[in-house]
């Protein structure tokens, strides 16, 4: 009866193993689906969604949606040009991020009011922390590189 105990004992362990693995293959599947549909939509599919996305958050009108879609229509061809550029010219990168930020700002004082404009700064305080963090888990090997309040990181 003894080896009969040992074996299932160790068929037991067999399953409980085999579900813990199954659970955490699941989990983390269920993680990355988020990225794989972003990574799969257009830029102009992931500026509707930044724009309805702002709708919400800024109770934004109508003329003010038209003209975020063009910005960020206008921003993702430059990004595409600052690519294309970026390859030969390696140091420039953070010198033209961080224009390239600034111009934004200064468009973005245009159209939205200004508590809109303080509410969209502070999301933009909000994902830049998101991402810092991220950041630092990821340099410092952790494996959650997902924002703990489940927001978006593309504000």
């Amino acid at each position: 009866f003894k080896k009969f105990g040992q074996l299932c004992f160790i068929s037991k362990m067999k399953k409980l193993i085999i579900a813990a693995l199954l659970v955490v293959s699941i989990s983390t599947f269920a993680q990355n689906g988020d990225r794989s549909e972003r990574s799969k939509m257009t830029p102009e599919q992931r500026n509707t969604q930044r724009v309805e996305r702002m709708s919400k958050e800024l109770n934004l009108d109508a003329k003010q949606q038209e003209q975020l879609k063009q910005l960020y229509a206008e921003e993702a061809q430059a990004r595409e040009a600052q690519r294309a550029n970026s390859k030969d010219k390696k140091g420039q990168g953070r010198e033209n991020m961080e224009a390239q930020r600034k111009a934004s700002e200064e468009k973005m004082k245009a159209i939205l009011t200004p508590e809109q404009l303080t509410k969209w700064k502070a999301n933009q305080d909000k994902m830049r922390e998101r991402m810092q963090q991220r950041m630092g888990d990821r340099q410092r090997g952790g494996m959650d590189d997902r924002p703990q309040d489940g927001g978006n990181m593309d504000n």
